[in-house]
């Protein structure tokens, strides 16, 4: 059949909410991935945002799932469409616009919901609209029905803060609480490779490379590649990791650079410098505000009797030399005459629209989120309630935080994407060929292209504004209990794939952030007010969503034609 062009403006509107839809997952969803290594420090914005770019942008290329289903999840059945290609348009041309219009209004309200949530519930709603109140599945269909969605705010929070709360545990008096915490970090380090090597490969086969069919392959080849990996990830943390931490730790050599991690072996006889003990300037600090946990300098202690009497003197101070106003680049560069002249079209492109365009794309990558959290209110008697443990300990495990938010960045691209690029597919499809979508729809590599950009452009514009209210606002952060928060999230969404549990990884990561915090063994450690608010806009997800998409929906359809 030919395409839908009469309803070009369909595909047009389905195309720009699609855009919208995978910017604002990237700006709240891939937030999730990397809000823990940002608040323990372990990166910064700038280098979380680059770092998302590469794992997000090639999850989605590289493995992402060629095929999307339909119907999303089989919520509603597709003879709701009765056969008719433009009604299956318009239906996820509302759903894709419902979902886009609240993942703006919740990340602009700094909640992070779940994108799945969201899109699940606009699918609901244009099949109320279509079919009645009967066509969406109100069941739990096998793990795909709506009551999947309501058991979920409970299942996922839940299993990933116990696993949270047991490797935390772990670490905490393995390695934390012991007399040489440092040397007791070295030795355990193998160990908790092998397991993040491990939970990564699963992540890789369960959750993030549908397009590669790894899932086909038998339990014992399955079970040869994951230890396998994971075998081949702890012997290279002894090989490389553990002499270059060694030595920064250790032996305090500030004059390693990244590169000499790739000595391996040879640093292990590499001297540090002589004053490496004295300045102990090798590891950062990872304390969120390190004044506040020192003893501070009063102003009568640091003053000279010479300066206090400069101080009170009633003698005249000499004037200070004023300053020279030097001139900004749009000063220096004044429009004279009309601004269509060619000179002065240079200059509007030059100085005034080329600097506003930069201010914007970067803005959002050179926000201070960690000084944004530490500055809040309401966070200083919640950190005061948390053990702070030494820096060269929590070095030992910023590296595996970083690890593990790459590989589940990676996974969330390659499987996340199709929230958006899903329905888009079958708005394309139904509009080039003019034929309804069948159970399943081809995702070609452009649309996943396209949908991994946006995610990419949504965290490095706008996902400091989802950080800022994850991390330290809940509970305080530092690269240990980070390492444990993600890497729990990992293997609560590694299981819920393989047994079909409704989860979603917002609420993963928020149910291990509040189960490492509960081992601080203070319920006070714990923000349960921003707990709350975060609750919230996941139950409001599901209403709010799916009466808007059945409303507009039903408006359209029944519509007066004219």
């Amino acid at each position: 059949m030919p395409a839908l062009h009469q309803w070009d403006y369909l595909f047009a509107i389905g195309l720009l909410a699609s855009a919208l839809d995978a910017f604002m997952i990237g700006a709240n969803d891939v937030a999730n991935s990397f809000a823990t290594s940002v608040s323990s420090k372990s990166l910064t914005l700038r280098q979380a945002v680059l770092a998302a770019a590469v794992m997000e942008f090639g999850g989605a290329v590289l493995v992402g799932a060629r095929v999307t289903s339909t119907i999303k999840d089989g919520i509603v059945s597709g003879s709701v469409f009765q056969g008719n290609a433009g009604v299956q348009l318009l239906g996820f041309t509302v759903a894709i616009v419902s979902s886009s219009i609240w993942l703006s209004i919740a990340t602009r309200m700094s909640w992070p919901v779940s994108t799945t949530y969201s899109l699940v519930s606009a699918v609901a709603g244009i099949g109320i609209a279509t079919g009645g109140f009967d066509a969406p599945n109100w069941g739990w269909n096998n793990g795909k029905g709506l009551a999947t969605i309501f058991a979920g705010f409970g299942i996922a929070p839940g299993i990933s803060g116990g696993f949270a709360i047991v490797l935390y545990m772990f670490i905490k008096y393995a390695v934390l609480l012991r007399d040489n915490p440092t040397r007791w970090g070295l030795l355990t380090a193998p160990v908790i490779f092998f397991l993040v090597g491990a939970v990564l490969t699963m992540a890789i086969i369960y959750k993030g490379a549908p397009s590669l069919g790894l899932k086909s392959l038998d339990d014992a080849s399955l079970a040869a590649a994951i230890c396998g990996t994971a075998a081949v990830v702890a012997l290279l943390s002894v090989l490389f990791w553990m002499p270059y931490v060694h030595a920064k730790v250790v032996k305090k050599d500030y004059t390693l650079r990244w590169y000499h991690f790739f000595l391996g072996p040879l640093l292990w006889k590499r001297q540090a410098p002589a004053d490496a003990e004295e300045k102990d300037l090798a590891v950062p600090d990872y304390r969120l505000n390190p004044d506040s946990q020192e003893p501070a300098v009063t102003e009568k202690a640091s003053e000279t009797d010479s300066e206090k009497g400069d101080k009170f003197s009633d003698s005249p101070k000499p004037a200070a030399a004023p300053k020279e106003s030097k001139l900004s680049e749009v000063e220096q560069h004044p429009i004279e005459g009309a601004w269509i002249e060619p000179k002065n079209l240079w200059i509007i492109v030059r100085y005034r629209a080329l600097p506003f365009i930069k201010k914007i794309l970067l803005h959002g990558s050179s926000v201070d989120v960690a000084a944004l959290q530490a500055n809040h209110k309401s966070v200083g008697d919640i950190h005061s309630r948390a053990k702070v443990y030494p820096n060269s300990t929590e070095h030992l495990y910023s590296f595996m935080q970083v690890m593990t938010a790459c590989v589940a960045s990676f996974a969330h691209g390659a499987n996340d994407v199709s929230n958006a690029i899903g329905p888009f597919s079958v708005i394309y499809h139904t509009w080039s060929t003019g034929t309804v979508s069948g159970s399943s729809t081809k995702v070609h590599i452009w649309a996943l292209a396209f949908g991994g950009g946006m995610l990419v452009l949504g965290l490095a514009t706008y996902g400091y504004n989802i950080m800022a209210v994850l991390g330290n606002r809940i509970t305080l952060h530092s690269p240990s209990r980070g390492f444990c928060m993600e890497l729990a999230a990992s293997i609560t969404v590694i299981l819920a794939s393989q047994y079909g549990l409704p989860v979603s990884t917002t609420m993963c990561i928020t149910g291990a952030t509040v189960g490492v915090s509960l081992c601080n063994g203070d319920w006070r450690a714990t923000n349960w007010r921003a707990i709350g608010w975060i609750f919230l806009g996941w139950v409001m997800t599901v209403p709010i969503v799916c009466t808007f998409s059945a409303c507009l929906m039903a408006i359209i359809l029944n519509a007066p034609n004219f």
